[in-house]
């Protein structure tokens, strides 16, 4: 089995990246193979509302001029999915928007094959507003008729510069439990 966790926040060492460490600690220690993306802060572009791929059927978007089909391929091999954003005013970041849109018209233009995969969304906040990032990737997960581990809390952390995480106790203990239940679902299913 494998989880890919995509990071979609710009600062590649900071609070979303190491949410993600502590889950997938707990998935590797089922022997869960795992793999984390950096999105944030590549050049990634939004859904053009095209319609090719649902002409295409070739599990791709129609566009070539970004990663994105290299991260949608990710995301369709893997019986996982964790997707990590930062809060930027209320909302998830623009990279992760992008791969929600475009891996969503995607998944759904190919009989749907995200399908009973697992996904989880991890959420950093400075303050607040993570809840609306929380229900923007559990609406993703929950159109694509994915499955949705829950945790001790909603998944997310406090802090705004790198590392405060560490001052988080709950927000890590939440990380924890969330990868042990996400490798119990995962073990359940397969």
């Amino acid at each position: 089995m494998k989880v890919v966790a995509f990071n979609g926040s710009p600062r590649e060492q900071g609070n979303t990246r190491r949410g993600l460490e502590i889950v997938l600690a707990e998935l590797e220690k089922e022997g869960i193979q795992t793999e984390i993306i950096q999105l944030g802060g590549k050049r990634v572009f939004g859904c053009l509302a095209c319609g090719q791929c649902k002409i295409n059927k070739n599990l791709r978007c129609a566009r070539n001029d970004d990663e994105m089909n290299t991260f949608i391929a990710k995301m369709f091999e893997a019986d996982g999915i964790i997707i990590g954003s930062p809060t930027y005013f209320s909302n998830v970041s623009t990279e992760v928007k992008a791969l929600i849109d475009r891996a969503g018209v995607v998944a759904r233009a190919n009989n749907h094959v995200l399908k009973g995969k697992v996904g989880a969304p991890l959420v950093a906040a400075r303050r607040a507003g993570a809840t609306f990032v929380y229900s923007a990737i559990n609406f993703f997960f929950g159109i694509n008729q994915m499955i949705i581990p829950g945790s001790s809390y909603w998944n997310m952390t406090l802090g705004g510069a790198p590392g405060d995480i560490e001052k988080d106790e709950e927000g890590r203990n939440t990380f924890i439990q969330l990868g042990k239940n996400m490798a119990d679902l995962l073990k359940k299913l397969n």
